[in-house]
């Protein structure tokens, strides 16, 4: 065959697969879809999950199954999904830690956020909250402070994993207040709990709410301060680091749906127009709200420029104060 046949052929081809391939996108989602949370069941990031599964199953009438994936602070399930079949059958509800902090932490990374994956909405934000047992000696910032001073690297903290916002957090807690903490790492929140309980570790900077509002109601735990600009609703009583002498402290974990670069843009705008519509329904926002999040939703284009504005804020960071994955 002539070169300029096989192209007229190859076009031909082309054009005649066209409306099949409409028409599959059309058609989807024809069987369920999977919802990969890279962190373990019965954290924000997990409530956060189900509550966007559930609303977008019921408005694209096809099951959306959570699949749990923890390890790497996120990283390892995030990067299931950017390494997916992009077929609109495999998304993810990814967070800070490995949009936006984990890529400037790694000398190698698995994946390339910009490259590897499409944003679809952002999800919900959530404020941190340094919680400490009740036999902590100290039942505020500043006593906090006065002791980490008196007592260099002896207090330590648990976060759940290396290069969550809660690490980085305390990272740059411990920067503007010019104390030394020791970091001690677990693989989610609600791991946490049962040490922070028992005083296994006397102090956690958490990434919500969620595992630990319903102690400090009942006196288990100590609510020392929350990162975000504003106090949070939930906990109106207890300052934030900014108003505790810290100006300008601010930092919150959010979340957002994310599925594998190529997946074809009409089925990206069916996922953000299902979130969207889900987020309006009483059962989201009521999910939300017991687990003290923000409900968030972005186009994919705003929500790509938040991811870039955000690496940005901290990668700067990260290479200001030198911190390196462990």
């Amino acid at each position: 065959m002539k070169r300029r046949d096989f192209i007229a052929a190859a076009a031909a081809a082309s054009a005649g697969a066209l409306p099949g391939l409409v028409w599959a996108q059309d058609a989807w989602p024809v069987k369920p879809v999977r919802l990969i949370v890279p962190f373990p069941p019965g954290g924000p990031t997990d409530v956060m999950g189900r509550t966007a599964a559930k609303a977008m199953g019921d408005k694209l009438g096809q099951q959306f199954v959570v699949e749990n994936r923890a390890g790497a602070g996120g990283n390892i399930g995030t990067d299931a999904v950017a390494k997916a079949a992009p077929d609109g059958y495999t998304l993810g509800l990814s967070a800070i830690s490995s949009l936006a902090i984990g890529p400037h932490m790694y000398a190698k990374f698995p994946f390339n956020v910009e490259k590897d994956l499409v944003p679809i909405s952002l999800v919900g934000t959530t404020p941190c909250a340094i919680m400490a047992n009740p036999s902590a000696p100290f039942s505020d910032l500043k006593g906090l402070i006065a002791y980490a001073k008196a007592n260099p690297g002896k207090l330590s903290y648990a976060t759940s994993g290396v290069g969550t916002s809660n690490h980085l957090a305390a990272e740059l807690l411990q920067s503007v207040a010019g104390i030394q903490l020791t970091h001690i790492p677990y693989k989610g929140s609600g791991q946490i709990m049962p040490d922070l309980l028992s005083g296994v570790v006397p102090m956690s900077m958490e990434s919500s709410l969620v595992t630990t509002l319903q102690h400090v109601k009942t006196g288990k735990l100590k609510a020392i301060a929350v990162t975000s600009p504003q106090r949070s609703p939930a906990l109106p009583d207890v300052p934030t680091v900014a108003e505790s002498g810290y100006p300008g402290f601010n930092v919150e974990s959010w979340f957002g749906l994310v599925a594998p670069a190529a997946t074809p843009p009409a089925i990206v705008a069916k996922l953000h127009e299902a979130w969207a519509a889900g987020a309006r329904t009483p059962e989201a926002q009521k999910q939300f709200e017991n687990i003290s999040a923000n409900l968030r939703v972005t186009s994919p284009q705003e929500f790509g420029q938040f991811i870039r504005a955000e690496n940005q804020r901290w990668g700067d960071l990260i290479r200001k104060l030198g911190i390196k994955a462990e």
